[in-house]
């Protein structure tokens, strides 16, 4: 497959699942090795730590003790906070690297063509990259994230008339992919933060070139594409929790019990509901890999500068080849 090339919009979704029919196996292979023991670490802590959070906020209103939760976290202040702590501490370990992963994975792949990627590979470049990585998630927190919350809270704003649907509609993609340009371009080359940023920016609305149309409909269709995709396969998970809670609403109902006073996060029905909900964030996080990938190949697609390279050293192995 080659990654610096020109694409049209029905190549860059076509691409994207090609990636994956030519190296899943190697992909996720290596992905689950490298993340699956924090995704499964978060997944069983989301079970059981929430589950039991959850079920003392439904035991709030249970009995009339309007003050039952207050009660509650001040005797396990501590342990909630601790809970809490590695959760979010295991988050955030697991979003670094599903961010990282797929950016190593395309640039090695790309630069090398070898296809039997193993994980010692991956981990070694981030290894090497830990302090880029560093400087990104400083820039992403102090630079990126409060300018997108602006930008979030003005067309947040703007629902109560028809225009801010529209802008919520083409922000978000927008969004996404200059954090993704971004991503790609500070790791695929020895830029800065903010000389990446520019590029992500650019990117969005022209090539390099400046005299070609602008790509900007293709790549923000592209995600809106694997994004619907995307939340359809995580929606049918999502949705049988809803689906479980209200059969056990009805059944108290029909069987004349108060559902007022039922939790119905109690016992065998709460354990399934947070299981569901752990695998539905299990699932979210491989499909992401998806969106990563299309982002890449959106990246290559606006380095026309490696186009031109990488055509002239082909025609340039072709005539050696003749000769």
């Amino acid at each position: 497959m080659q990654f610096y090339k020109r694409r049209d919009f029905s190549e860059l979704i076509s691409d994207t699942f090609s990636f994956f029919k030519e190296n899943g196996r190697n992909y996720f292979r290596n992905y689950l090795l490298i993340n699956g023991l924090l995704l499964i670490l978060l997944v069983v802590l989301f079970i059981f730590g929430y589950r039991e959070l959850f079920s003392q906020i439904g035991g709030d209103t249970t009995g009339g003790e309007n003050y039952y939760f207050q009660v509650y976290f001040e005797e396990n202040r501590p342990f909630l906070i601790l809970a809490i702590a590695i959760v979010f501490v295991l988050f955030l370990a697991t979003t670094i690297i599903s961010y990282s992963y797929p950016v190593l994975y395309m640039k090695r792949l790309s630069e090398t063509g070898d296809r039997n990627i193993k994980a010692d590979d991956i981990l070694g470049d981030i290894r090497q990259n830990a302090a880029r990585f560093l400087l990104f998630f400083l820039g992403m927190l102090f630079v990126v994230t409060p300018v997108a919350a602006l930008i979030f809270a003005i067309s947040y704003q703007l629902l109560a008339v028809v225009i801010g649907f529209f802008l919520m509609l083409l922000l978000m993609p927008f969004v996404l992919n200059v954090v993704n340009f971004l991503l790609f371009d500070y790791f695929h080359t020895r830029k800065g933060f903010f000389d990446s940023l520019a590029y992500a920016l650019r990117a969005q609305f022209s090539y390099p070139a400046g005299r070609e149309k602008s790509p900007f409909w293709k790549y923000w269709g592209s995600v809106m594409v694997n994004y619907l995709i995307i939340n359809v396969i995580t929606s049918i998970f999502t949705m049988i929790p809803m689906i479980i809670i209200l059969i056990r609403v009805f059944a108290v109902a029909d069987e004349g019990g108060d559902t007022n006073i039922q939790n119905p996060l109690e016992g065998a029905i709460g354990i399934l509901f947070f299981a569901v909900y752990g695998i539905s964030i299990l699932v979210s996080f491989l499909l992401m890999n998806f969106l990563f990938v299309n982002a890449g190949f959106m990246y290559y697609d606006s380095r026309t500068d490696l186009h031109r390279k990488l055509d002239l050293s082909q025609i340039d192995a072709i005539g050696s080849n003749e000769s």
